[in-house]
C-alpha cells in the first residue's frame, strides 16, 4: 500500500502512526530529540534557580509577577494539551474532520498563550524588567522565552501540517507526523507547569 494514500475503514490499522519502517523510525529520532530538550531545559531551570533573587535595584518577580494572568495562559496551555489528545482519539478512529477540528482549536488556544505572554513581557519592559536589567532579567527571559519560542514553533508545524494535508485524509505518511506533534505539545505544556511552579509561583512567595 502507499504510504500517501488515504486510508480507510476497511484497511485502517490500529496504529497508524506506527504501521511503517519509516513511522516507527519517527519515533526513535522524536525520542531522541526530546531527550536533548529536556537537558537543555533542565540546564536552563538550573541555571534560572541560581540568579531568580539577583536583580540588583531593578523589580523582583513577588513585585512583578501576576498570578491571575499566568493562571489563565496555564489553563489556555493546560486545555490545548486536552484538545491534542481528542485530536489523536479522531486519528486513531479515521476521523479526519473530529481530527482537524481539534487541532485548530489547540492551534487557537496556542496562539492564545503566545498573545497573553507577549503582553506580559511588554508590561514586565515597562515595569523596568529587560533581559539586560540584571542576572534575573536575564535568566528569566532564557527559560520563559525559549518556551515561548518552542510554543510558536509548534503553532507553525500544526498550521503547516494541516494546511498540507486538509484534503488529503488520514495517510501512513501523515499519521506519524500528527502524531509526533501532539507528544511535542505534551512536552511543551509538561515544561510550562514547571515554569509555573518554578519561575511564578516560587517568584511570588519570595
Amino acid at each position: 500500500m502507499n504510504a500517501g494514500e488515504r486510508l480507510t475503514d476497511a484497511n485502517f490499522p490500529a496504529h497508524p502512526e506506527k504501521a511503517t519502517l519509516e513511522g516507527k523510525n519517527k519515533f526513535l529520532g522524536f525520542w531522541l530529540f526530546l531527550g536533548g530538550e529536556t537537558v537543555l531545559f533542565a540546564t536552563l531551570f538550573g541555571t534560572y534557580l541560581g540568579l531568580r533573587n539577583m536583580h540588583l535595584d531593578g523589580p523582583s518577580g513577588e513585585e512583578l509577577f501576576s498570578l491571575p494572568l499566568v493562571f489563565l495562559a496555564t489553563m489556555l496551555l493546560l486545555t490545548s494539551s486536552l484538545t491534542s489528545v481528542y485530536a489523536v482519539l479522531s486519528l486513531k478512529q479515521n476521523k479526519v474532520r473530529s481530527l482537524q477540528g481539534w487541532f485548530l482549536v489547540t492551534l487557537l488556544l496556542g496562539l492564545g498563550f503566545l498573545g497573553l505572554e507577549i503582553y506580559e513581557f511588554v508590561h514586565y519592559v515597562h515595569e523596568g524588567h529587560t533581559f539586560t536589567s540584571s542576572a534575573f532579567g536575564s535568566a528569566f527571559y532564557s527559560l520563559v522565552g525559549f518556551h515561548g519560542a518552542h510554543v510558536l514553533f509548534g503553532v507553525l508545524w500544526i498550521t503547516t501540517l494541516l494546511a498540507r494535508n486538509w484534503n488529503r485524509g488520514i495517510t501512513l505518511s501523515n499519521a506519524p507526523k500528527y502524531y509526533l506533534f501532539a507528544l511535542y505539545w505534551h512536552f511543551v505544556d509538561v515544561v510550562w507547569v514547571f515554569i509555573f511552579t518554578v519561575v511564578y509561583l516560587m517568584g511570588k512567595v519570595g
